[in-house]
């Protein structure tokens, strides 16, 4: 039962951080385009994006 629910749990988990990320992706205009001409500043913007979507999974669905 356990294992059940820490599945569900997971693919809760991993299905918001995505839709997140896409999400804060076209909010911020970051695009292939700018991966391509400027691949540190797209790395900076990407990991920002990739810690405020981990803490927004955490606070809604992990540490609830």
């Amino acid at each position: 039962k356990l294992n059940g629910y820490l599945a569900d749990l997971d693919e809760q988990a991993e299905e918001m951080f995505d839709n997140l990320i896409m999400q804060y992706k076209k909010a911020e205009g970051i695009t292939e385009k700018l991966k391509a001409d400027n691949q540190m500043q797209w790395v900076g913007l990407m990991n920002n994006i990739r810690s405020r979507a981990i803490e927004v999974v955490n606070i809604e669905l992990i540490f609830v």
